[in-house]
């Protein structure tokens, strides 16, 4: 029989819960309780033995959850609570409680099962993982492999999106550079050519496996994708270090020896306290919130992030950052139309960096490089008035910026996406901190 922890309360009465502990062990095994609140209907001062199993009692749900779980060691819990002891955002922090030890969790009308067993490889893994889209993972994967290369480690970026090939990509970015051309090829063979791992390759110059992925669930299961496979080629390459780059919220299928977990600064507190934001948060060694600077949060709203993640995780390091254009070639002296999936509040102070860094001038831009009918309609606005393109290798970048510049003989130079701390921590030293967690932890399971 399936063993599991009942989880209880002081609102039903206690005859009633005993009644529901007796249903259930027809069914389950249930080998202990954990108490999570409420104290109309019972006296606990005579003591739990009504019940009838172990009961496990703590300071809050929270930590009689874990010490129950830890204790002994349920396939699930099930939830005989109910308002006013658990509201719906509770059941999510139990949820993701659970799910973080293997653990299912289940109610009258919910089931949350942890994500599948992931696939191990020999060689340590560094997870970057992220609230969503568009929070900068790629651009600090970028940062994370550039940063590792220059301080001499062996690395492997292996990409998951939702754009990625039919069959792990194998691209040695240290060895060829993928050129504009080169992508403008890729799409001329309908493959996404601004997918991840060209970005990968083409912005951190590194070894890139390209996978995909479709669907994903609340707690960042993945419904298909070809990651394991791409991770098996991954650990035939003798590199020192794996970099497993998520896709939106979704959760790479392999085992991560570390995590850096990526929050988007305008996704505001509730992606840090709802729903499956404390499971994500319980994955991490280090928390970069991104983004974070006006217009896209205000200091007030960072700081409640950052608040929400001290206060769950108070063990881990966080920096606070934004990103800035960089092009990787030349563009001093040009009049540029400028393409960027940031949001058009900032482009502003985009714009601004690209003139005083890089001697260009910015003509005219386009906040829709993710909605090719309205930047197509940007780029025919300012037809004939720029004469370079500049755009991020992202969403419509090569098969509506990149062809649209070749057909009117425009080149097109990519442009990377820049971390930046804004708070004064190192984040190169942060970031080497977190590869060598994954580095020690990796090696020390290879040994067992």
């Amino acid at each position: 029989m399936t063993r599991v922890v009942a989880l209880i309360d002081g609102e039903h009465y206690p005859p009633v819960v005993r009644f529901a502990l007796e249903g259930l062990s027809h069914e389950y095994e249930v080998v202990a309780a954990a108490f999570i609140g409420g104290t109309e209907k019972v006296d606990l001062e005579r003591g739990a033995n009504t019940y009838g199993v172990p009961v496990v009692f703590a300071a809050t749900p929270a930590q009689a959850v874990t010490q129950a779980i830890e204790a002994y060691s349920p396939h699930a819990l099930i939830d005989l609570s109910d308002e006013p002891v658990v509201s719906s955002a509770d059941r999510f922090r139990l949820a993701g409680i659970a799910l973080a030890h293997g653990v299912e969790y289940r109610g009258a009308d919910f089931a949350f099962t942890p994500p599948r067993a992931p696939l191990v490889t020999s060689t340590p893994t560094l997870g970057l993982i992220g609230t969503g889209k568009r929070v900068g993972k790629t651009a600090i994967s970028g940062y994370v492999a550039r940063t590792l290369t220059a301080a001499g480690h062996d690395i492997c970026v292996l990409a998951m999106g939702r754009g990625g090939p039919d069959a792990p990509e194998l691209i040695h970015g240290e060895k060829v550079r993928l050129t504009t051309p080169d992508l403008l090829a890729l799409a001329a063979q309908g493959k996404h050519a601004s997918s991840d791992n060209y970005e990968d390759a083409v912005m951190s110059r590194v070894t890139t496996v390209g996978c995909r992925r479709c669907g994903g669930g609340m707690a960042g299961e993945t419904f298909f994708s070809n990651v394991p496979q791409g991770a098996m080629l991954a650990d035939t390459l003798g590199k020192q270090l794996i970099v497993l780059e998520g896709s939106g919220a979704a959760i790479p299928p392999v085992h991560a020896d570390a995590n850096i977990l990526v929050i988007g600064a305008g996704q505001g507190v509730s992606y840090v306290d709802d729903y499956f934001g404390p499971y994500r948060l319980g994955l991490a060694d280090l928390v970069v919130i991104a983004s974070a600077e006006e217009p896209i949060a205000s200091a007030e709203e960072v700081a409640r992030i950052r608040e929400a993640v001290a206060l769950q995780r108070p063990d881990v390091p966080c920096v606070t950052t934004t990103f800035r254009p960089q092009p990787v070639e030349p563009v001093d002296g040009r009049r540029v139309f400028f393409a960027t999936t940031a949001p058009a509040a900032v482009l502003p102070k985009l714009t601004a960096h690209l003139e005083a860094q890089f001697g260009c001038r910015v003509v005219a831009s386009s906040a829709n490089l993710s909605n090719r009918a309205l930047l197509r309609q940007d780029m025919a606005s300012a037809a004939g008035h720029y004469d370079l393109l500049l755009t991020e290798l992202k969403a419509a970048a090569i098969d509506v910026v990149a062809a649209a510049g070749q057909e009117a003989g425009v080149p097109t130079v990519l442009c990377d996406n820049v971390p930046i701390a804004t708070d004064g921590a190192d984040l190169g030293e942060l970031v080497t901190r977190a590869a060598g967690l994954a580095l020690s932890r990796g090696q020390a399971r290879g040994s067992q």
